[in-house]
């Protein structure tokens, strides 16, 4: 997994490529949480994402608690693969998809 990140004010994207699973969620959650203090718009960019497992999703859930305290958290360029996966888990309600 390949995380880039631009801030541009109070605004962060984080676009992520490759899987996010067990072994990459940990490093995921760590760059972002890492990176939102004083973030109150944040955009993740799905559009090299692979896969996402309940580890992944876990992260996002995680993330979206705290910018909902803060500001908002987008996604976008979702892959149907992975708006899927988002939608049987019912995470395409929870989060602002774009």
């Amino acid at each position: 997994m390949k995380v880039d990140k631009k801030t541009n004010g109070k605004k962060l994207t984080v676009a992520i490529e490759g899987r996010v699973d067990t072994t990459t969620a940990p490093e995921l959650e760590k760059e972002i949480k890492g990176s939102i203090e004083n973030i109150s718009d944040l955009v993740l960019d799905f559009e090299k994402v692979e896969y996402i497992s309940s580890a992944g999703l876990r992260v996002l859930l995680s993330t979206q608690k705290i910018m909902n305290r803060q500001g908002e958290m987008s996604l976008i360029n979702v892959s149907s693969d992975i708006m899927e996966i988002l939608d049987v888990t019912g995470f395409s309600d929870i989060l602002t998809i774009k």
